[in-house]
């Protein structure tokens, strides 16, 4: 089962793991998403399961093998003008809603015995810099979700891992950094437009990746034996963390 499967990294995996073999049940925030994907993708068993609500309950219901994260929000800022409610948000889909959809799953998996979770992080759940405070903080949140989660159901047989990719030309990227300029005006005092916001834009947007090489490492790990408790695409992506 895939969560934000709408479009992006998510579409990807679940046509990507259907051309192999495997039974993908696709999920979509909205009944017009799942809609769409439906006669686009007949392969795939789509539904829409919003994780910001009931909806997660019905995945209780549904035999898994693998659980990939991947449904998110993103917004950019200075936190010092971006109301509360907008990073509430945030947390509610990102943190909130990833942690209630896998909640909602394991208890079948824990009966089998067997189980992996893949949790979609980002680079920036182990980096943070100016405007990208809001959707780093999340992401931050759900290292700390997964690194818990793998040692704790190991014993139990389920595998948590955690897929880290830097910029990829999904979209996603353009739109959350063009969201700062929204806090750049008249009301912004606090934190008013310095060149280092335009840097960290380019930062983000300039040179990104196809996101195919995202997809192949949910295939990967979807897959593999084994896994690490992180996986960054592209590997060499390490190097921003200094090591």
């Amino acid at each position: 089962m895939i969560t934000g499967a709408g479009s992006g990294f998510g579409k990807g995996a679940a046509l990507a793991l259907a051309d192999r073999g495997h039974h993908v049940i696709a999920t979509t925030e909205t009944e017009d998403q799942a809609t769409q994907l439906r006669h686009e993708a007949p392969q795939l068993t789509v539904e829409k399961l919003d994780i910001t609500t009931g909806d997660v309950q019905r995945a209780a219901a549904w035999d898994l093998d693998v659980l990939i994260d991947n449904a998110g929000a993103g917004e950019t800022g200075p936190l010092a003008d971006v109301p509360i409610e907008r990073v509430r948000h945030l947390f509610e889909v990102n943190v909130f809603g990833t942690l209630a959809v896998t909640q909602a799953v394991l208890p079948g998996m824990v009966a089998k015995g067997s189980g992996r979770i893949i949790i979609m992080s980002s680079i920036a759940g182990v980096l943070s810099g100016p405007a990208f405070g809001p959707y780093s903080m999340t992401k931050h949140a759900l290292e700390a979700m997964g690194k818990a989660m793998r040692s704790e159901l190991a014993p139990q047989g389920i595998d948590v891992t955690l897929i880290n990719p830097g910029p990829f030309l999904t979209g996603f990227n353009d739109r959350m950094a063009d969201s700062m300029w929204e806090w750049f005006g008249e009301g912004s005092l606090n934190a008013p437009a310095t060149p280092l916001f335009e840097s960290m834009r380019q930062f983000v947007t300039e040179g990104q990746r196809d996101p195919a090489e995202v997809v192949t490492r949910l295939v990967e790990l979807t897959e593999a034996e084994t896994t690490e408790e992180h996986n960054f695409v592209p590997p060499e992506i390490r190097e921003l963390m200094g090591s």
